[in-house]
């Protein structure tokens, strides 16, 4: 496997999505998309989406809920993608055209906080999945979910849950600094050190970042406040098999679009002592048979009131 280089006309969000998430690797890849598309369907079966409505798809991505939406439905459905990544945005637009599906969608390139495009009042489903954990004003998403939404119109999202994960990190910080200078255990600090890189490991940094800084109850909290009723919040917690089978794609595989894969990680900041007493005893880790992953993420329905 060779080192990814970023395309001409590529930018993070399309790079990660379209390369780094699965580190190059077809097999893990498949894997992968079969688990999106486990995520989609749930986000769909919450829309309660019927023939001759409207579906927004904020931060569409690859299109990934609007097409199976699509599928499901036919051609009386109209699809509304948005993205911040205009690349993205592109991409889902080619994808259209080779579905030939053009002519019931449209892309619009924006914020999730920021639906100018869309007019208020004229949607029948808002859909999400790992949008809002990127944006900072979380509210005004909301906000704006609500406005494009027509009277009796419903939210069916998906979102990540990584709180819980940055305090596992803060607790090896803790451990960290606790030690005495003369320790000579230095594999737990090389650990900390990884992961920090990839989520934030203090509360004042944890309070700060947007994938961060809120709870699937703050979600809650928040649809209420921008004055959506019938919320209904469903928290999963899966501890699965860890489904990534070669350190290769490991290393070159990263966990979010902010985060920078291992490899890069331990070139920029670990010497060459470093990383021969770090990569072996991650290795074991990561590529025991018996290696799991833990995925957080809360799946949250609610409806604009009639008038």
């Amino acid at each position: 496997m060779t080192n990814h280089q970023p395309e001409p006309h590529s930018d993070a969000w399309s790079d990660w999505l379209l390369h780094v998430r699965h580190g190059g690797d077809a097999e893990y890849r498949s894997t992968m998309r079969a688990r999106l598309n486990q995520y989609a369907d749930r986000v769909l079966h919450g829309a309660r989406l019927a023939a001759g409505m409207t579906l927004a798809d904020i931060g569409a991505g690859e299109g990934l809920i609007g097409f199976r939406a699509i599928d499901r439905i036919g051609p009386s459905l109209r699809v509304i993608f948005t993205d911040i990544s205009a690349p993205m945005l592109r991409h889902a637009e080619a994808l259209a055209a080779e579905r030939g599906t053009g002519p019931q969608c449209a892309f619009h390139h924006c914020s999730a906080e920021r639906l100018e495009a869309i007019e208020t009042d004229s949607v029948d489903v808002v859909a999400t999945r790992a949008v809002l954990a990127y944006v900072a004003d979380k509210p005004a998403a909301l906000r704006e979910f609500r406005r494009i939404l027509k009277p009796g119109g419903r939210i069916s999202l998906a979102e990540p849950i990584f709180r819980d994960e940055a305090l596992v990190i803060g607790t090896m910080k803790a451990i960290v600094d606790g030690r005495s200078p003369d320790d000579e255990e230095r594999l737990l600090p090389l650990m900390h050190r990884w992961r920090a890189a990839q989520l934030p490991d203090t509360m004042e940094k944890i309070s700060a970042n947007p994938i961060t800084n809120y709870t699937e109850r703050d979600l809650v909290r928040f649809a209420q406040a921008c004055g959506f009723t019938e919320i209904h919040m469903e928290f999963h917690i899966d501890i699965l098999p860890f489904a990534i089978t070669s350190w290769e794609t490991f290393l070159e595989s990263s966990p979010h679009p902010w985060a920078r894969p291992l490899k890069v990680i331990l070139e920029e900041q670990f010497t060459a002592e470093e990383r021969q007493l770090l990569e072996p005893a991650l290795r074991r880790v990561i590529m025991a048979p018996n290696s799991v992953t833990i995925e957080r993420i809360t799946y949250l329905t609610a409806t604009k009131p009639k008038r």
